[in-house]
């Protein structure tokens, strides 16, 4: 069985069994579990757009036990380009699964964890990752990526968030997202600059708000509203000629997502 066959087989049946644990709620008192999706008008990632005019549908599946977590995201376009992301306009475009452990010293919160990233029509990749928060006013948080597979480089990204309970149902949160990227050489991401060099930049920056409705105590829906865009000019070249149109390299985007938690 090759790779993608075998990361389609077991995604499947981690969605279905964390599915089936959060619902029935049947879980050992130290396993959370947690399914949801979102629907959105843009997949933006890391300032790249890899969606055009149409909605994404993104389900998630997370089982922690001890700090320990899997987590199992896909993404389906469902008006995907061919020009875009999958060569064969694959509709569902991309499986992660996510290895992590999270822990907590005073005032230090710390994780680290392990991305697959199964890609139609692209190279599959990994990364590996480390990052902490500090239990301040706006949670200041850093972390740091590692691609070890097909786009070997680093990704830093620096995090502000502030929450705001509303009423004992809605909570309110905002963020900003600030990155780094370094490639490890001219093969892999070029200095639109410099095509004999490797791109390093501050890449890109995300302004984000959502509003939390607790529909009960399991059940939550969410809406969500994005701003992402290039922090240099290097970025902004480098986002443009990704982009469907070649010229774009900030978004506006948004959705909802519905979750349920045990």
């Amino acid at each position: 069985m090759d790779t993608k066959k075998w990361i389609f087989s077991v995604s499947a049946a981690a969605f279905l069994a964390a599915i089936s644990i959060t619902a029935t709620s049947q879980a050992a008192p130290d396993v959370s579990t947690e399914a949801s999706v979102g629907l959105y008008s843009s997949y933006i990632w890391r300032g790249y757009e890899l969606s055009k005019d149409s909605l994404v549908i993104q389900p998630s599946a997370t089982v922690g036990y001890n700090g320990f977590g899997f987590n199992l995201w896909g993404n389906l376009d469902t008006d995907q380009s061919t020009d875009l992301f999958s060569e064969d306009g694959n509709k569902w475009n991309e499986t992660d699964m996510t290895l992590s452990y999270d822990g907590s010293y005073n005032m230090l919160s710390y994780s680290v964890g392990y991305i697959y990233y199964a890609l139609e029509g692209l190279s599959d990749t990994q990364e590996i990752y480390a990052g902490i928060t500090l239990d301040l006013p706006a949670s200041p948080s850093l972390t740091v990526y590692r691609d070890i597979d097909a786009a070997p480089g680093w990704y830093i990204a620096l995090e502000l968030s502030h929450s705001q309970e509303l009423t004992s149902e809605l909570t309110a949160d905002f963020g900003v997202k600030v990155s780094y990227l370094f490639v490890d050489d001219e093969s892999t991401l070029a200095d639109p600059s410099d095509p004999t060099s490797s791109y390093s930049d501050f890449h890109d920056a995300v302004l984000s708000a959502s509003v939390s409705y607790a529909v009960t105590e399991n059940i939550t829906l969410t809406p969500e509203l994005y701003y992402s865009f290039a922090l240099g000019s290097d970025a902004k070249d480098v986002m443009e000629n990704a982009s469907a149109d070649g010229d774009d390299s900030d978004f506006i985007y948004g959705g909802i997502s519905a979750s349920i938690a045990f």
